[in-house]
């Protein structure tokens, strides 16, 4: 008999998030291979760009960069000689524009660029563009950082089976990221869980969809700091939505448990507070609800995204003992030793939603009585 999925009864009513996963080494960088690269300029997220990675990387001083509650921010402000920061603020703005309106100048003419940081704590290195409206003075977001394929696999999963379009492009080396907007999860936790303004099992839904989301497609590394809350006013309250906004862990992980957002300590809280709201049957109606639209988007992808799982297949972005460890983790949760056939990370994410469509066709997830 298939196992349960997590967040089920078994988790949300027996602790789970006392068994925490620790933090973990610096996961190494994976180029793009030229099947990814193929794929990337496929679907046009391959583009030439005026500024790299390896351009911005020649900044002469740096300063740190504050809160407004004057607390390091780990972020600090790059500088460069005049000539070279006045051409990166021409380039960069230009990347903006490739980014948001398919390079047309036209439509971005009123902003500039504000700031350019750089942020040495993580594993992509991040230099982060800030990037204002003159007229009215409200600011934006990019990020550009070392491409890594497993990243990369991560934002384009990302993109096609969440609720979530993303705009990033990739220039050899170079990955650009759009900004991500929403109050990190920590500082939610802070400042916004007991506001009463928003309806707690609103924010508890969520949490079961996106702790669901995440290990269909084997996103790990999902701590309160790696994703956002999306808060949207509505007639009856606020609603609630969770985004990704780190993907480096991206299949990579060996431990099926690194891929459920509710075994990280930093996640207790959360996981105490749906715990809290929710009943079993509830927990399972919202897991339901969220497998079924996964696996709609699934299919309404489904040439891409085998494309995209091809090339997966054929990348290493995990070691060979990662593979072999979730797959008998993942064989062991679904009772299925199919899974010790799998090669590959994208053969487990691929095998991870057979057996999702088969439970869910087959009517084979359990809802314990009463």
């Amino acid at each position: 008999m298939l196992s349960l999925q997590p967040l089920m009864a078994s988790d949300l009513f027996a602790g789970a998030a006392d068994t925490v996963v620790g933090r973990t080494l610096r996961k190494p960088s994976y180029p793009i291979s030229p099947r990814l690269a193929a794929y990337l300029a496929r679907f046009r997220r391959e583009l030439e760009l005026p500024v790299t990675y390896n351009r911005l990387e020649g900044f002469r001083d740096s300063v740190p960069l504050a809160d407004a509650g004057g607390r390091d921010t780990l972020w600090e402000s790059v500088l460069y000689p005049p000539d070279e920061m006045e051409a990166l603020k021409v380039d960069l703005k230009y990347v903006y524009a490739l980014l948001k309106v398919h390079g047309d100048l036209s439509v971005v003419d009123h902003l500039y660029v504000d700031r350019i940081d750089f942020c040495s704590f993580g594993n992509s290195l991040p230099f982060r563009v800030r990037i204002v409206n003159s007229i009215n003075e409200n600011p934006d977001y990019f990020y550009v950082k070392q491409a890594d394929a497993s990243r990369v696999y991560g934002l384009e999963l990302e993109h096609l089976l969440s609720p979530n379009r993303l705009n990033y492009v990739t220039c050899g080396s170079t990955l650009v990221e759009e900004h991500v907007a929403g109050v990190p999860g920590d500082v939610f936790i802070k400042r916004w869980l007991e506001n009463r303004e928003i309806k707690p099992v609103r924010i508890a839904k969520e949490l079961v969809k996106f702790n669901e989301r995440c290990f269909i497609r084997l996103l790990g590394d999902m701590r309160s700091y790696n994703f956002v809350f999306v808060l949207t006013p509505d007639f009856e309250g606020w609603q609630v939505r969770i985004r990704a906004m780190d993907f480096d862990q991206q299949s990579h992980n060996g431990r099926r448990t690194f891929y459920l957002p509710q075994f990280f300590r930093e996640n207790l809280v959360l996981v105490q507070f749906t715990t809290s709201l929710l009943d079993i049957k509830t927990s399972y109606q919202y897991q339901r609800e969220e497998r079924t639209l996964l696996l709609q988007r699934a299919a309404a992808a489904q040439q891409r995204l085998d494309i995209l799982l091809d090339a997966m297949h054929v990348d290493v972005i995990a070691p060979p003992e990662n593979v072999i460890r979730l797959r008998q983790d993942l064989a062991e949760h679904f009772d299925s030793d199919v899974f010790l056939k799998c090669e590959s990370m994208a053969a487990l994410v691929r095998e991870n939603m057979h057996q999702i469509r088969l439970e869910e066709s087959h009517g084979r997830v359990r809802v314990p009585p009463g």
